[in-house]
């Protein structure tokens, strides 16, 4: 089903830019997460630019991995942080993360070093603040944004340009938004959900701490994305939800795979491409035969 306001051919078009040899070379706007998020979308933009496609990427000025390349224009834009400051929190919350066994969302609510992710947040109110970017990115009638899942700012990005999204991302179990946003199903009692250790075969029992985590939920992701709803909500003058930033994505690509995942419903926007990121190997050295006869 495709979003309101949006042809209903758009996410057919998205793939099709993203798909090989379908399309001519378009502008596409790409707005990545620092860290490993950027390894994952690194292979999908250097084959774009190999087809002919012209790529922006937009980045802080302030990150670990985010290089310039000789391959797309890259737009930076500066942040309150300094280098420094970026590692000390990482730092400060991968200790406390590690600290413990559990996982998921509830982990980092409670790790003391969530204050990373605040700062990662608050790097959307730098980039709306240089208005000359700003400028640049409205004037340069980009075809569609590829983006980050994690990364709330290009989801604000990406509405406030009006333009077609494409998420990369490892999975849909993230928080309630993205599978409420795509309206894909997805049953409690059905479907793991991440960070729980459970498998698709679950007691009563399980079944019933799934579902209580799943409402949870509602109540603690707001929370955790507090910062990235204000940011939103002053760059566009008006209160904004999560639902309000995921619900106009266009495509979801998904580098997962069905055989190594439990089953589970997805729509047509779900594309999976798991693999994608995996080494190219090299063929198999040609082998003699040979035959014997008595």
């Amino acid at each position: 089903m495709a979003p309101a306001g949006f042809p209903a051919s758009l996410p057919l078009c998205v793939c099709l830019l993203l798909a090989s040899g379908f399309a001519q070379a378009g502008r596409l706007l790409v707005v990545p997460m620092d860290g490993s998020h950027l390894f994952t979308m690194q292979s999908v933009v250097e084959k774009l630019i190999h087809r002919g496609h012209k790529v922006v990427v937009v980045v802080p000025e302030v990150s670990w991995q985010l290089r310039k390349s000789l391959n797309f224009t890259m737009k930076m834009n500066s942040v309150s942080y300094t280098l420094k400051e970026l590692s000390h929190c990482f730092k400060f919350f991968a200790h406390n993360q590690w600290k413990t066994e559990e996982v998921g969302m509830f982990s980092l609510l409670k790790n003391p070093g969530r204050g990373f992710f605040e700062l990662l947040f608050s790097h959307c109110m730098d980039l709306f603040s240089d208005k000359k970017l700003v400028e640049y990115l409205k004037k340069r009638s980009f075809d569609a944004v590829f983006l980050d899942l994690f990364d709330v700012c290009s989801l604000t990005v990406a509405k406030y340009l009006s333009l077609p999204s494409v998420i990369f991302a490892r999975d849909i179990l993230f928080c309630h938004y993205l599978e409420e946003g795509a309206q894909c199903p997805s049953p409690p009692s059905y479907v793991p959900r991440g960070g729980l250790k459970l498998t698709g075969t679950m007691t009563f029992t399980e079944r019933l701490r799934k579902h209580l985590a799943y409402k949870g939920e509602h109540g603690f992701c707001p929370y955790f994305f507090k910062t990235a709803r204000k940011i939103a909500s002053e760059v566009f003058q008006i209160p904004v939800t999560m639902n309000a930033l995921f619900n106009p994505v266009s495509s979801w690509l998904f580098h997962r795979d069905f055989v190594l995942d439990f089953p589970r419903p997805i729509i047509p926007q779900m594309v999976l491409v798991g693999g994608i990121n995996c080494h190219q190997g090299e063929p198999f050295s040609k082998v003699c035969c040979l035959s014997f006869s008595t």
